[in-house]
Parts: structure tokens; sequence; C-alpha cells
């Protein structure tokens, strides 16, 4: 049984007399002070209400002539009366009291009719003191389920924090097989108790099928008394159930008895937990010893906090589900990386070999090139290198995942730029594309790794290059600006007549190995892994990379990059540089 603390069990044995009568007054607290009570005297209203504000009594006795101006509510009044004269009962209730009794009644009736009327105000008292106790264990009961994303752990605090708060020898649940959570057991007992078995075992298809009949008429199963019950009413207060749910409530009750094992149960409850139109487990709770009436109070709190465990469970079971899936990808984010770099160097040795003897026969080490043949070389040598710059993306990729280091110094924008379209040109020229702007402007220093910036702009221009048709054109132009932090920054940007992405895949287009639609659509050769590389490498320098795109009508792609460097805390995150996004330009 639930235990409110010690403070409510008991009150002071002090009473008000409020008699108008002084021989009456008297007598009355004469007869009181003989049973004990400690006595204050009221002869009018102004007594009384000083005697109110006084100090709580455990009972007043009042005269019918002084019930004007008060509703009594919390202390227990004894209305005493003269039964001979015209009195409305019926004013009893109005005004808040509980009983009267003559003024004439004997002295052993008056104290009686005192010791019963504090003994029921006392109970009401231990009533409200014990649900509420109950109430606030239960609720840091919920508080503790829902403090956790461990599924075995919010059994755990439900199974000891019911046998804590409701006084019982056995907690036990379990869930069902169900895909919406895990499947779980736990159990608590009094110290000294068997313990219950670990599941149903052949139970649990009945019991399911049972549990779900209850959830669905959203009952428990309360049983005050195993000896003399027959009937096992699915509600505390013992209301007519149908004959179906009572047949199903009593096989319920007798399973879950010859299931625990257990030599005698006085009385149990047998609550669903579920979701939707299904219970997802149950809770069955035992006390062995001595019959129990289970109040509509203990099974609406048991109840709410079953409901605050089927969502935690199947939230928790969410998150469980989402961790394993993030650690089986990282796992395989690993791997992809370990392969790449042991793709890259099982690929570079034959390929070395090939460009060497290339170079060699080029060289006439073999003897003079027949006519003819020079051609199928040029083939050979352009493939070699698509194939050499394939396997340094990828070697690249896989080095951004395991460092991040930069080699900064003070790096000439217009150079890099230079040097990248001067390599570059050939393979424009071959689709007779144009590239204008690399020597129109003058050099910005930035503080930057110049290998990888060479890198980026590489990825960007080749890019723009492979996707623009012929007679096609490409434009680059720089400036400098100030960050949305007020920092100096420079900007580059590299704008094609090509064929554009997709507005709903621009967002994609970092994503490594992802190609858009019409470039796989077109057969345009590639790896996907130009852009994501430029912007990783981009990001590490705290600055940023954005690119905006019109179907049919080109590409733009622009580098913001910090002319002091990258930030000393800079990390290698995914929010890196994330403040400079914004930019206010200040020349051209």
């Amino acid at each position: 049984m639930v235990q409110a603390p010690a403070e409510y069990s008991s009150a002071p044995r002090e009473a008000v007399v409020a008699l108008t009568h002084a021989a009456r007054l008297d007598a009355v607290a004469s007869v009181l002070e003989d049973a004990g009570f400690t006595v204050r005297k009221a002869p009018d209203a102004g007594s009384l209400a000083g005697e109110l504000e006084g100090g709580q009594a455990a009972v007043v006795l009042l005269d019918a002539a002084l019930t004007d101006g008060y509703r009594w509510e919390g202390t227990p009044v004894l209305l005493l009366v003269d039964l001979a004269g015209d009195f409305d009962l019926a004013r009893l209730e109005l005004w808040g009291i509980a009983d009267y009794i003559s003024h004439d009644a004997p002295a052993r009736e008056l104290t009686r009719r005192v010791e019963t009327l504090i003994g029921r105000a006392r109970e009401r008292r231990r009533i409200r003191a014990e649900a509420e106790f109950l109430r606030e264990s239960l609720r840091n009961v919920s508080a503790a389920i829902r403090g956790t994303n461990s599924p075995q752990q919010m059994a755990s605090h439900l199974v000891r924090g019911f046998g804590e708060s409701l006084g019982v020898d056995h907690v036990w649940f379990t869930t069902f097989q169900d895909s919406r959570v895990p499947r779980i057991s736990a159990q608590w007992s009094l110290p000294g108790h068997a313990k219950l078995p670990d599941t149903l075992g052949t139970l649990e298809d009945a019991a399911r099928e049972q549990t779900t009949s209850l959830w669905s008429a959203a009952e428990a199963l309360a049983v005050p008394d195993h000896h003399t019950v027959p009937d096992y009413p699915t509600v505390p207060d013992h209301q007519t159930v149908p004959e179906h749910q009572s047949d199903q409530s009593a096989a319920l009750a007798e399973g879950l008895l010859k299931w625990s094992g257990l030599g005698s149960v006085r009385a149990s409850v047998a609550l669903p937990v579920g979701e939707g139109e299904s219970a997802l487990g149950i809770i069955w709770i035992a006390q062995l010893d001595k019959a129990r009436d289970w109040t509509r109070a203990e099974i609406a709190l048991i109840q709410h906090v079953a409901g605050n465990l089927a969502h935690s469970l199947i939230q928790g079971h969410l998150i469980s589900a989402q961790l394993q899936v993030l650690q089986q990808l990282r796992e395989l984010d690993k791997a992809k990386t370990d392969f790449l770099a042991t793709v890259n160097h099982e690929l570079r040795t034959p390929l070395t070999s090939i460009t060497a003897y290339l170079d060699m026969i080029r060289d006439g080490a073999g003897g003079p090139v027949p006519h003819g043949i020079e051609s199928m070389m040029e083939v050979i040598s352009r493939n070699s290198d698509r194939l050499r710059r394939m396997i340094e993306d990828m070697l690249t990729v896989s080095q951004q995942d395991t460092s991040g280091n930069l080699n900064l110094k003070q790096v000439e924008l217009g150079q890099v730029l230079r040097i990248v379209v001067a390599a570059l040109r050939p393979l424009a020229d071959s689709r007779n594309v144009a590239i204008t702007g690399a020597d129109s402007h003058e050099d910005v220093k930035v503080l930057a790794d110049e290998a990888q910036l060479e890198q980026v702009f590489t990825n960007i221009v080749a890019n723009a290059i492979k996707f623009t048709p012929n007679g096609g054109r490409i434009s680059i132009s720089f400036m400098t600006a100030t960050s949305q932090a007020g920092s100096p920054c420079s900007v580059v940007k590299v704008t094609d007549t090509g064929v554009g992405i997709p507005e709903q895949e621009i967002a994609q287009v970092f994503t490594r190995f992802y190609r858009a639609s019409n470039a796989s659509s077109a057969a345009i050769p590639g790896s996907g892994l130009g852009l994501a590389i430029a912007h990783d490498i981009v990001r590490r320098h705290g600055g940023s990379l954005d690119l905006s795109s019109a179907l049919g009508q080109g590409t733009t792609v622009a580098v913001q990059l910090p002319v002091d460097g990258p930030p000393a805390d800079e990390t290698d995150d995914d929010e890196a540089g994330g403040d400079d996004a914004a930019i206010s330009p200040q020349t051209d």
C-alpha cells in the first residue's frame, strides 16, 4: 500500500467551540476537555474569526447563529442545532458543514460524533496525501523514462518505480514481437522474493491478443482479490463488462498466475502498453499476501506512465536504429576511403609504366614511329592523362578524410589562375571554347595552400570546359570584398555558357561521386569528385564555394577566400567558414 508522509496521518486534538449561549458553551467545552481535547472558546462571531485565524483545529463545534459569512472547507464542522426549532438542514451543504447534532445530545454521543467526524477528516486527508505522494512518485518515474534513450533502462526505471511507489511485491514488464519497439523485459521484486520468468514463453500469443483487447477498451485488468473475485472485472469499480471481454480477462489473469509460478497471489493488475491500434507489451503487478482495492487514481496514474513508456520506447528505438545506421555509414565511409587509397596505389603503378613507355616511344627509343601511329599515341596519351587526373582526385578524397593540414603561404590568385588556364587551354581549344579574364586583373594575395588552390580552380575550370558545348565561352573574374564578419576576402567567379544543372539537383553537386542527371544522360565523362574536392578544400581554408545555374544557359561558381587565411581555430567540420558566406563587394 502507498504510504504518505507521517505528517498527514494525524491532526492536533484541538477544538474550537463557538456557541452564543454561555452555559452551553461551557458545558460542551467541558465534555471535550474530559475527552482529551484542548478547547478554544468563541462566544461570538468576532471571537470565532480570531480563533480560526489563530491556528488549525481538529474540529469546530458551531452554533447555527454563527454560520453566516463562512464556507467551511478543510476543517470538519459539527453544527449544534435546536431540533425542536424550524431549521433548514439543506443549508448544511450550502455552508460546507459535514454533520449536525442537537444542543441537548448526551455527552457520550457528542464525544462519539466528534471523534467520528475527526476520523473521517483524517481518512480523507490520508487518501489525498497518498494520492499526491503516488502522483509525485510516478511523475519521477516518467521523468526517468524520458531521461534516457536506452529501451532497457526505460524498462528498468518503470518496474522499479512502480514497485517502490505502489508498495507491491512484484512488477514485471515485457514487449511483444513488434517492429516499433525492441524485444526487452525487466522485473522488480521485493528482496527475498523469487524471480519471475524472463519471457512469457508459450503464453505470449494468447497474452498479446488479450492485452490488445484491454488496450482497445482503454482498460486495465485490476483484480482486488484472486481468492474471492471469480469474474475478473477489467475496471477497478467492478462495473459490468461484456461477457466475451470478461472471458478474455479471466483467461489472461489465470494465465499470468500459472506463468508466474508464485504459490499465492492475492491481488494483481495487468496493464497494456500500447500505441495506435495494438498493444506493444504488458505490465504485470502482483501483491502476494493480502487483497487490495485498486483505486481509480492508482490505475489512472499507472496508465499515464505506461503511455509515456510506450512513446519513449518507440522514440528510443528509432534513435537507436538511427545511431546504428550512422555507425554503419561511418564504417562504410572508412572502408570506402581505405579502398580508394588501395586502388590509387594499384592503378598508379601500371599507369606510370604506360606513360613512361609512351614517352620512350615518342623519343624514338624503339625506332622511328610509323606513319599514322602518332595519332593513336595521342589518344593513348590523352586517356592516360584523364586516368591520372581521376586517380589524383580519388587520392585527394582519401587524404582529405584523414588529414586536414594546409601548407599556408602568401599566394597570388592571378598567378594561380594563369597557370590553371595555361594548362587547360589545349583542352578548351580542342572543344573550340574560349576562356577570358584570367590575364585581365591585378594580382590579389591570400594566405593559402597554393597547390590545393591550384587543384580547386583546375577542377572548376575543367568542369566548365567539359560541360560547355563547342563554340561556348568561359569568363573568369575576381574581386576584393568584405565578409559578413567584416574581414577582407577575395572572390573568384568562373562563369560558363554550358548545359547548366537542373535546379532540384544544385544542392547535391558538392556530394562526392554525384553527377547531374543531364551529364549522365549525355554520357559526359567524369567521376563526380571535382566539385566535391574543391568544396572541401575551400571550406578548410575558411572560405565558401557557391554555385548558381540555369538549365541550358550556363553555370557560375563563386569561390570566396579570406585574405588572411583560415581562422586560427578552424576545424575540419561542416560549419567551417559559415560566418563568411555573405559578402559585400568593394571593387571589381
